[in-house]
């Protein structure tokens, strides 16, 4: 995801009157040489959702340096953007030029890029991660009447959680299979998930169909009733005319829990995943919800999957299907309330109440 855009609220002067850039997604490749002394890496990305339909190469070294608990790791990326790239974010098209901002093409050029990263160990599985960068645009950008001509500064700082000791992969493991069915609903997702809003009667009565796969990698730890899986799926919208029907990708993480007092005899789980969902096109609830509010939307959003489910096994009184579930979710796409570039500040979304039905195989 290319993290370059206008922004979409509180519109500095300089910007007034021109058409929105927003990011974009990036497909390319990746290749590293790993050395004694550190690694080399070089990349190609290119433009995958036709907004610039530009391209850009990278080349870059780095080292890694440990003493005790804290690691640091500096490297320097050059960054050769084509013309079709700088344009469309640091550009100014005719019909855009105004008195105080001529039309003007950045053309073709090289940022370079100097930083650390760091980490430091506070225990066996807490971790401080932080980091520094400065670039220095291309010629070409820093000239343009939209930018600033001087170095661009970052950081970045968090904490990371390891489960550890890491549990060796037991292969016999199976993977899970869910496929799922639903229909929108104009309820938001709180509600949904107190019981307060479960209407599917909408006008559009648009829908959904998906094919999930997944594989448990934290089970029953310390033997709590607890899972962690990794979910990937390939959903369907089914928009009844009102556009093209089109797919869309979701990954996610999802934690389960099970210990009620009556799981000994019917088990039953509630689950809450999260992640990403990419749409080949924006769904239709989206588009109009949005379209309504005067926001804008984004292919890319965060994706949540709160369920409920009963194993069939234990209704049926089946030990073969004990591990096949039954149950009722929400399939949600949201920007978190307009707070995340990587979503394009997208304040909104969706959601599609569905029924499902999961096994292991």
């Amino acid at each position: 995801h290319r993290f370059e855009s206008f922004p979409v609220e509180r519109i500095p002067a300089s910007l007034a009157g021109m058409s929105t850039r927003v990011p974009e997604t990036d497909l390319g490749l990746s290749y590293e040489q790993r050395f004694e002394w550190g690694n080399v890496f070089g990349e190609v990305l290119r433009d995958a959702s036709h907004n610039s339909r530009g391209t850009e190469w990278r080349l870059g070294a780095g080292t890694e340096r440990r003493r005790g608990r804290l690691t640091l790791a500096p490297y320097f990326v050059l960054s050769a953007r084509d013309a079709r790239l700088n344009d469309y974010y640091y550009g100014v098209t005719a019909p855009e030029a105004a008195a105080n901002r001529p039309a003007y093409q950045p053309g073709a050029g090289v940022n370079g890029t100097v930083g650390l990263n760091a980490r430091y160990d506070l225990t066996d599985t807490w971790h401080f991660f932080a980091g520094v960068s400065a670039t220095l645009w291309s010629s070409g950008v820093r000239k343009s009447p939209i930018v600033e001509d001087r170095v661009q500064l970052a950081a970045f700082g968090g904490l990371a959680y390891e489960f550890t000791p890491t549990p060796a992969r037991d292969e016999r493991i199976p993977l899970t299979f869910k496929v799922l069915h639903g229909r929108s609903t104009p309820c938001n997702l709180a509600p949904i998930m107190e019981l307060r809003c479960r209407s599917i009667n909408t006008e559009d009565r648009t829908t959904v169909d998906s094919f999930e796969v997944g594989r448990p990698f934290i089970e029953s730890p310390h033997g709590w009733p607890v899972m962690i899986a990794w979910y990937a799926g390939l959903l369907r919208h089914e928009e009844r005319g009102l556009q093209p029907d089109s797919w869309q990708l979701n990954g996610y993480l999802k934690a389960f829990y099970w210990g009620f007092p009556w799981s000994g005899r019917v088990r039953t789980r509630i689950g809450f995943g999260g992640g990403l969902s990419y749409a080949q096109r924006v769904p239709f609830v989206e588009a109009r919800d949005q379209g309504i509010r005067g926001r804008n939307t984004s292919k890319l959003l965060q994706y949540v999957d709160p369920t409920i489910d009963v194993s069939v096994g234990d209704l049926i009184g089946s030990r073969e299907l004990r591990e096949t579930y039954f149950g009722l979710g929400v399939s949600h796409r949201s920007g978190i309330f307009g707070m995340a570039q990587i979503f394009d500040n997208v304040n909104g979304g969706s959601n599609y109440i569905y029924t499902y039905v999961e096994w292991r195989m």
